[in-house]
């Protein structure tokens, strides 16, 4: 039986081998799930990559199906004229991406790279979210979908914790991994700097811990967020200015991690926008 070859359409470059460098390129990201040496992730699906280009990331290339070819009508309009547009045999796309229904559409695009002192500068603008080894993805994602709808200013990533470039982050983020301040850290180490930046600490924590309806969210504050199984380590805990404990029914052990801070940032954003007006601000 003939093989069937993708036919070129307007500015698509047809691949037909395993061994194009920039195929070769995204699946080493998507495997990897991280950021390549050069700062590229690889994302997968129509609406992630349209998140992309509304948060006005650089593309390196974008990837069709030829079963999704009529997407790059939609698409290439969007995209700078010197982006790498390609179009892959639908076998050789499904190779390529992680995901067991692929959406025909997949890219690399360059990722926003922060300094702790560029994250530190944004806490002005609302809470920073300290994660501790939160290591599901799904989780993960959430946070970061939940930080930029509340408010948050920023995001500080612990060790062990999920890399954000990680596609099923990306995907569980819905693009708020494009747009959010993120720095990886070692959350031990920065603790004295959150503090000189004035900063107070609060954690989530089940044991001895104040109601989050009587916590004191007021002010820039850092909220630390610890991991589905052991939670924020003892160490680091013993370094909070405050712990608090989301009351739920004691029939249910605790709440997953991605849950806790999105009850936690909404009631940051609930005080903060239900707070009365500074007389200087209705004069």
């Amino acid at each position: 039986m003939k093989k069937h070859t993708p036919k070129p359409d307007g500015r698509l470059r047809v691949i037909e081998g395993t061994h194009n460098p920039l195929l070769k390129e995204m699946r080493k990201a998507f495997a990897g799930g991280d950021i390549t040496p050069d700062g590229y992730c690889a994302i997968e699906g129509m609406r992630i990559v349209e998140e992309a280009i509304r948060s006005g990331l650089k593309f390196r290339a974008v990837f069709f199906s030829e079963a999704s070819k009529n997407k790059a009508e939609r698409l290439l309009p969007q995209l700078a004229a010197h982006t790498e547009t390609l179009l892959l045999a639908d076998n050789l796309f499904a190779s390529a991406v992680p995901s067991e229904t692929p959406q025909g559409v997949a890219a690399l695009v360059k990722c926003k790279v922060f300094s702790l002192k560029e994250v530190l500068t944004k806490a002005a603008a609302g809470p920073l979210i300290a994660i501790a080894g939160v290591q599901d993805p799904g989780n993960l994602g959430t946070i970061l979908r939940s930080a930029e709808a509340f408010g948050a200013g920023g995001v500080l990533l612990g060790e062990g914790t999920a890399s954000v470039f990680n596609s099923k982050v990306i995907r569980a983020s819905a693009g708020s991994v494009f747009r959010l301040p993120m720095v990886k850290v070692k959350l031990g180490e920065v603790v004295a700097d959150l503090k000189a930046a004035g900063l107070r600490l609060i954690a989530t924590s089940s044991h001895k811990s104040k109601p989050l309806n009587q916590a004191d969210l007021s002010g820039p504050i850092a909220i630390f967020i610890g991991s589905e199984g052991a939670g924020i380590p003892r160490e680091l805990l013993a370094k909070m200015d405050e712990t608090i404990a989301i009351p739920h029914s004691p029939a249910v052990e605790s709440l997953n991690a991605g849950v806790a801070a999105s009850i936690v940032l909404y009631e940051v954003a609930r005080r903060k926008n239900n707070s009365p007006r500074r007389k200087e601000d209705t004069e």
